[in-house]
């Protein structure tokens, strides 16, 4: 049986990006859960703390890895506001999430000026042959929603 995602979850990561973005930073995000409970919520903090690695996923990575006192993060379901780059794909392989859910896509951030690889999720678990799963688009409206606050800031800090 399929993974059914949650809307609650990915209402948690567009609400925490949100937070971000009014606070300065870009407008990605991510929710990690395991066992129907939140284990990590986190923004992308790459302006905030000069540290071009702090994407919203792999700062989600760090916090839940934290909680739980781990690096294996086997069980999790992480829910991304915008599909991973190659390396928040990385990371996520690493720690042995098992599903991704996310909401805008890679053409989605370049649409809105990042310096995106065009390498998908699919493409890079293709490759590598990981076995993370990915549900794709899911409450992409709302996601997508996310660029246009961070433009409507007058943001302009892409990388």
């Amino acid at each position: 049986m399929a993974y059914q995602p949650s809307e609650k979850f990915m209402q948690m990561a567009i609400d925490k990006t949100r937070e971000g973005v009014l606070s300065g930073q870009t407008p990605f995000g991510a929710c990690i859960v395991k066992d129907g409970k939140v284990v990590a919520c986190e923004h992308n903090t790459v302006w905030q703390d000069t540290d071009i690695t702090s994407h919203g996923e792999v700062h989600t990575i760090r916090a839940a890895c934290k909680a739980i006192g781990s690096i294996d993060l086997s069980g999790c379901i992480l829910y991304s506001t915008c599909e991973p780059c190659p390396m928040c794909f990385s990371a996520i392989h690493w720690a042995r999430i098992d599903t991704v859910v996310y909401g805008a896509f890679i053409a989605d951030a370049q649409d809105a000026g990042f310096n995106e690889l065009t390498i998908s999720n699919e493409k890079m678990k293709e490759f590598g042959g990981s076995p993370v799963n990915f549900i794709s688009g899911f409450m992409r409206d709302e996601n997508v929603a996310l660029f246009k606050l961070w433009k409507e800031q007058g943001a302009n800090n892409v990388y």
